[in-house]
Order: structure tokens, then C-alpha cells, then sequence
């Protein structure tokens, strides 16, 4: 059922709004359509900025962070050494001066690119007072590691819910899966090699861990995205960079666990997982969520494959992307609607005829 503008004539005859309050909703309702019908005609939304100004602004705000980080490098660096709380102070005025330049170009400007160059920004300044405040403290190396990086993800998590950047939510997810990791060596476990990150069959828990946060993170990035089917609300640019964390850490764990067997069973079972991550991605109609994990998929696979069989998966893949690029629109159309409804659903973005 939708509302239309009789409907909402009738409201205001009725007295249940006024005609300003009918007028907002009707343009809003205008400009979802609008946005919609921009959707669909440039398919996935993605933004990196505006306009060139941005990029002016941005390489100004480099070089002054990077002024600031050229004259309080060895403040920092002695900081570290004689642990005096220099560090710290300094860190602070970093941030201030990151959130203040935020509060101009995010809040008030609505401007994309200085807004993630201010988010890199606080990160750095971020890590900067973080390791400054373990530097205070008489930890071991894994233990100093895991302070580090649990202060940077709460000054993130913070950030974010400040400024409402959704490049900093993948920023923040990044920092918490680090967290979880150097936690992990801190009680004791093991680290190898980069391979134990990503394969099931390894001993250690690090594999299971990349793959159990890409799953929430995964669930996450839903949530926002099925707030906002239309995608309209920077909700769903959250969702979008949720995605290409949560993608990898869910799709190389088991592609490259199946590459590391090296049998023609392996190769089948991961066409077949690969294909199912593959409705997945068309059901909730994110093209980033397939494309960052195949992506990363086929990058490591050429470090942890041997044999023609990994050739021919790539392959595979290669084809897989063409074929769903190319006809996008249409599949998914016909895939929801054969699949029955199931909760969720309606939230999620609509589909073409």
C-alpha cells in the first residue's frame, strides 16, 4: 500500500497534520523515488567524493596533519622512550584540531572525501595517544599491543558515533578485529604466519576468529543496510564499508582453506560456495560484498595455491563476475521473486520487474 497525495489532502482536511507537515512528507517521499530511480539506473551507490573542490580540500588538510605530525614526531618518539606524558597532550590538541576541522567539513559542509581523510586522521591521532597512555604503563609487548588497540577502537567506536562517518565504521571494525586477534596472543596463543589468519585446517584459533567477526560483522552491516532499503541515508554507506570488511574474512577463510587442500573436490566445493555467496550478494543487492571477497579470494590465492585446479577456480571466477555484472538486474528480479517471503525481506531494496 502506498500513500499518494489525495491521501494526504485528506490528512490535513481530517486535521491529523497541517499542510507543512504534509508538504515535508510529500517532498520526501518525492526525493526517496528520485534517489531510487538514480539507484537503479547507476545500480550500487558509491561516493568517494563530490566535486574536485573536495580533493583540493583534502590534499590542504593532508599537508597541514602532516606539518603536525612532521613538528610533533619527536615529542612523540621521546614520549615513547623516557614514558613522560608529552605524548599524550599532544595527541589530545591532534584530536581537537582533527574535530574541530570535522565538525566544519562533516556537520556543517556534508563533504565526503574530508570527511574520511579527517577519520584516517583521528585514527592516527587516535593510535598516537594510545600508545602514548601504554607507554605509561609496565606491560609486556602483548599486553601493551592489546591496550593500544582496545583504546583506538573505543576512540573510533566514539567517532563515529559523533560525526556519523561511514568510512569510520570500517575503520572501526578493522581496529576490533585487531583487538580480538592481539588479545588472543596475549593469552597465550601462537602466531605463525599470515596463513594462520585465513585457514580453518591450521592449528590455533585466529582463523576461526577472522571468520566468526566477519560473520557479525556481516549481520552488522544488515542491519544497516535493511534500515535504509532504498539507500538514500548514510546508513547504508555504512553498511557498504561494513561489507567490504566483513567480506573477506568470511569468504577467504573458506576459499583458501579449499585452496590449501588442492583436490579437484576442494575446487568443486568452493564453486559451490562461491555460487552461494553469489545468490546471497544478489538477494541483498550488495555488489561490493561479492566483489571485495573474491577480490582478496583470488590476490591470496596466487600466495597459497599451487596446481591448475586453483587456475581454473579463478577462472571460474573471472566468468562469475562478468556474467553477474552484465545481467544483475535481471537476476535478482528473478530471484526474489521465487524465493517465498521470509522475515526480512520487505527491508530489503526493491527489486526491478
Amino acid at each position: 500500500m502506498s500513500i499518494n497525495e489525495k491521501d494526504m489532502r485528506a490528512a490535513v482536511s481530517a486535521g491529523i497534520l497541517n499542510e507543512a507537515q504534509a508538504a515535508s512528507v510529500l517532498a520526501l517521499a518525492q526525493e526517496r523515488q528520485s534517489h531510487r530511480q538514480e539507484t537503479l539506473a547507476k545500480e550500487e551507490p558509491f561516493e568517494l567524493f563530490k566535486g574536485f573542490n573536495e580533493i583540493f580540500i583534502v590534499v590542504g588538510l593532508v599537508v597541514l596533519y602532516g606539518g603536525w605530525l612532521g613538528i610533533t614526531g619527536f615529542q612523540f618518539a621521546i614520549s615513547k622512550i623516557i614514558g613522560n606524558g608529552d605524548g599524550l597532550g599532544l595527541s589530545v590538541i591532534g584530536m581537537v584540531g582533527v574535530a574541530l576541522g570535522a565538525a566544519y567539513f562533516t556537520l556543517k559542509r556534508r563533504m565526503v572525501a574530508p570527511s574520511n581523510a579527517l577519520t584516517v586522521m583521528a585514527a592516527i591521532s587516535g593510535a598516537q595517544f594510545s600508545m602514548s597512555a601504554a607507554a605509561q604503563m609496565d606491560l609486556s609487548d602483548s599486553g601493551e599491543a592489546t591496550l593500544i588497540l582496545a583504546l583506538l577502537s573505543s576512540i573510533l567506536m566514539g567517532w563515529y558515533l559523533i560525526f556519523r562517518i561511514p568510512f569510520s565504521m570500517a575503520l572501526v571494525a578493522l581496529s576490533l578485529f585487531a583487538t580480538a586477534l592481539s588479545f588472543t596472543v596475549f593469552q597465550g596463543a601462537e602466531f605463525n604466519s599470515i596463513k594462520d589468519l585465513f585457514l580453518l585446517s591450521n592449528d590455533g584459533p585466529f582463523a576461526w576468529i577472522t571468520f566468526a567477526l566477519g560473520v557479525i560483522g556481516f549481520a552488522v552491516a544488515m542491519s544497516f543496510d535493511m534500515s535504509d532499503p532504498h539507500r538514500v541515508s548514510r546508513r547504508s554507506a555504512t553498511g557498504f564499508y561494513l561489507h567490504i570488511v566483513a567480506a573477506p574474512a568470511i569468504v577467504n577463510t573458506v576459499a583458501l582453506t579449499l585452496f590449501e587442500v588442492d583436490s579437484n573436490a576442494s575446487y568443486g566445493a568452493l564453486i559451490c560456495v562461491l555460487a552461494a555467496l553469489s545468490v546471497v550478494s544478489i538477494v541483498i543487492d550488495r555488489r561490493s560484498f561479492l566483489v571485495a571477497g573474491v577480490g582478496y579470494t583470488v590476490a591470496l590465492s596466487f600466495v597459497f595455491a599451487d596446481g591448475s585446479g586453483a587456475a581454473w577456480s579463478i577462472l571460474f571466477l573471472g566468468a562469475l563476475l562478468v556474467v553477474l555484472g552484465a545481467q544483475w538486474e535481471r537476476l535478482r528480479g528473478s530471484i526474489m521473486r521465487a524465493i517465498p517471503a521470509f522475515p526480512g525481506k520487505v527491508h530489503l531494496p526493491p527489486h526491478g520487474a
